[in-house]
C-alpha cells in the first residue's frame, strides 16, 4: 500500500522504521517539518496518491494543517493523535471520510507496543485490515466498538509505561532505604521488572494472579510483602483512583 505519514516524532518514527523493516509499504512518504525534503503538504509529489494517511502529529497543530488532506477523499485516515475524536476528522476531512482512531503506547518503539483502535462508520473490513497491518507492525492490536473506551485505554496502556517506570523507581528507593547501594537497588529493581514482564509474555495464557501466586510461597518473604501491598485500601484502590484521574483528563482533552 502507498502510505502517507504525517508527523515523524517518536511514535511516527517508530512506526515508519517498522514498516520499512517489514516491507509493508509499496511507497512511504513522510511529511514532517524536520524532514530534509518533504516538510509540508505543499512538498508532496503531485503524482503521489496514498491508500492510507497516518496522522501522527501533536493534536494542537492538527487544526491548522488537516484541511489540506481533503485532497484524497478515498484514502483511509488513521490517527494516533491523542485527544482528537473521529468527529473532528469527519468534520475537517468530510462526512464520507474513512477514519480509524487508535491509541498506541511507547513500547511500540521496540515492537512491543499495544494499540486499541476504533473504526469510523465508513470503514470497510478490508480497510480495518489495512489499519491493523500498519498498527500491528509495532505490537498487538485490539479493536473496541465504542470510541469512548479509548479514554480508559489511554489511562491504562497509553500512560501505563510511566506507571511501570515509577514502580522501578519506588522499588529501587525502598531497596536503598533497606541499606542497598542505590545503584545496585536500581539495577535489581529494573531487571526484576524486565524479567517478570518477560515471564508474563512467555506464559501469556496464564492469568496474572496465577503468576503472582506461583511466586508466593506460604509463610515466605513474598507473602509478607504482599500482605502489606494488598492491605485495604492498598494498591488496587490507588490504581483505581489513578486511572480514574487519567480517564477524566483524557475526556477533557477530547472536548
Amino acid at each position: 500500500m502507498n502510505v502517507l505519514l504525517i508527523g515523524c516524532g517518536k511514535m511516527g518514527g517508530a512506526m515508519a522504521r517498522r514498516w520499512q523493516d517489514k516491507n509493508i509499504c509499496e511507497k512511504l512518504i513522510i511529511v514532517d517539518p524536520a524532514a530534509s525534503l518533504i516538510k509540508s503538504f505543499a512538498d508532496i509529489p503531485k503524482n503521489f496518491k496514498p491508500d492510507v494517511m497516518v496522522f501522527a502529529v501533536k493534536p494542537q497543530i492538527l487544526p491548522e494543517m488537516i484541511d489540506d488532506y481533503k485532497a484524497w477523499p478515498d484514502a483511509l485516515a488513521v490517527t494516533i493523535a491523542a485527544g482528537k475524536p473521529i468527529s473532528f476528522f469527519a468534520e475537517r476531512l468530510g462526512a464520507g471520510a474513512k477514519i480509524v482512531r487508535a491509541m498506541p503506547n511507547t513500547p511500540a518503539a521496540i515492537g512491543k507496543g499495544i494499540s486499541v483502535a476504533v473504526a469510523g462508520k465508513n470503514v470497510s473490513g478490508a480497510e480495518k485490515d489495512r489499519a491493523a497491518k500498519l498498527l500491528g507492525a509495532v505490537g498487538e492490536v485490539l479493536w473496541a466498538e465504542e470510541e469512548s473506551l479509548l479514554n480508559p485505554v489511554t489511562a491504562l496502556s497509553g500512560s501505563g509505561p510511566a506507571y511501570v517506570f515509577l514502580l522501578i523507581e519506588t522499588m529501587a528507593r525502598a531497596g536503598a532505604h533497606m541499606g542497598l547501594d542505590p545503584s545496585m537497588a536500581e539495577k535489581l529493581a529494573r531487571q526484576t521488572v524486565i524479567g517478570a514482564a518477560a515471564l508474563a509474555e512467555n506464559d501469556a495464557a496464564t492469568p496474572a494472579d496465577v503468576l503472582r501466586q506461583n511466586v508466593t510461597s506460604p509463610g515466605g518473604t513474598t507473602e509478607a510483602a504482599l500482605k502489606v501491598l494488598m492491605m485495604d485500601p492498598g494498591m488496587q484502590d490507588l490504581f483505581n483512583r489513578a486511572l480514574k484521574a487519567a480517564t477524566r483528563r483524557a475526556e477533557d482533552l477530547s472536548l
